[in-house]
C-alpha cells in the first residue's frame, strides 16, 4: 500500500494520501473474465481516469467500487479498511457516489425534486414526521432543500429548477445527474463517461463544473471517459483496461507515449 507517499501538488491543489487501493480485482460473469487482476489506487483529490476500448471492463469496475458487483478475487481497501461485502447503500453511506452511462433520473419530477433525492441518505427524521412535515423534519427538509439551491446555483441551473427534468435537453440531464451526486456530498465521485453524447459546448460546461468541483469541494474523482483530448486535459493519472486486463497506469503524459496504450487503444502517437 503507498499510504506514506510524498503529497503532490497539482494545479494550485494539493493531491494527498492514497483513498481507494484496488489489489488483483477478477470478477467473472459464468466463464467470461470481465476483470482479471487488476490493481491501481486513487489519492485523495486527485482525478483518475480509467479508459479503454469499449468492453474493456472500465464500468465493471465502477460497479465494483460502489459495491454493484462483488469480485471473486482481489480486496478493496478504502480509507485504510478492508471492505468487504459492501453494497451499495454502503458504499453511499461511506461516502461514494455516482453517475451513470445512461441517464438514470426520475423523468417526471422537477431538477429540484431529483436534485433532492440525493439528500437522502442524510435524511434522520422518522417515516411519521416526514409524512406530518412537522417539527425536527419540518427543518431538516428547510436545510436539505438549501443545500440542494447551492449545488443548483454552483452547476448553473436556477433557470430549470422548477421544470421536469423530461423535458429538458440531454446535456442539462446529464448536469442534473452530476447534481444530485453532488447533493450527497461525496468524498468520492464516480462518473461514467459524463460527456458522452454532448456537442463540443456541453464538453466544454462539463470539464469546467468537474474541474471546479475537484477544486473547490476537493473532491476525489474517478471517471470514465472516450475523448482523450479531455482526459489528457483534466486528469491527474490515467489507468488503462484492455479485454479486462490493465495495460497502462501514469500521468496522461506517460500514458500517451505507452507503446502497449498505443496499440490496443490510441493508435497513435500523439
Amino acid at each position: 500500500m503507498q499510504m506514506n507517499e510524498p503529497e503532490a501538488i497539482t494545479a494550485g491543489r494539493k493531491i494527498g494520501d492514497v483513498i481507494l487501493d484496488m489489489r488483483n480485482i477478477s470478477l467473472s460473469f459464468g466463464g467470461v473474465k470481465a476483470l482479471t487482476n487488476i490493481s491501481f489506487n486513487v489519492r485523495e483529490h486527485e482525478i483518475r481516469a480509467i479508459i479503454g476500448p469499449n468492453g474493456a471492463g472500465k464500468s465493471s469496475m465502477l460497479n465494483v467500487i460502489n459495491g454493484v458487483y462483488r469480485p471473486q478475487q482481489g480486496e478493496i481497501v478504502y480509507r485504510g479498511q478492508q471492505r468487504k461485502n459492501m453494497d451499495c447503500y454502503a458504499a453511499a453511506k461511506s461516502g461514494i457516489a455516482r453517475t451513470f452511462q445512461n441517464i438514470a433520473l426520475f423523468k417526471g419530477m422537477t431538477v429540484l425534486d431529483n436534485i433532492m433525492t440525493g439528500r437522502n441518505l442524510k435524511m434522520k427524521s422518522n417515516f411519521l414526521l416526514q409524512a406530518l412535515y412537522w417539527g425536527p423534519a419540518q427543518r431538516e427538509e428547510i436545510e436539505h432543500r438549501r443545500k440542494c439551491e447551492e449545488v443548483i446555483d454552483f452547476l448553473e441551473i436556477q433557470h430549470i429548477r422548477k421544470t421536469p427534468v423530461g423535458r429538458l435537453p440531454y446535456g442539462l440531464q446529464k448536469r442534473v445527474e452530476l447534481g444530485r451526486a453532488l447533493a450527497a456530498e461525496p468524498q468520492i465521485l464516480l462518473l461514467d463517461e459524463p460527456m458522452a453524447g454532448m456537442n463540443v459546448e456541453e464538453k466544454q460546461d462539463m470539464c469546467r463544473f468537474i474541474l471546479d468541483v475537484n477544486e473547490q469541494f476537493g473532491t476525489t474523482i474517478v471517471l470514465i471517459e472516450h475523448d482523450m483530448g479531455v482526459v489528457m486535459d483534466i486528469s491527474d493519472r490515467v489507468v488503462v483496461l484492455d479485454y479486462g486486463k490493465k495495460i497502462g497506469d501514469g500521468t496522461p503524459d506517460e500514458v500517451r507515449t505507452n507503446q502497449d496504450v498505443i496499440d490496443a487503444y490510441l493508435g497513435v502517437a500523439h
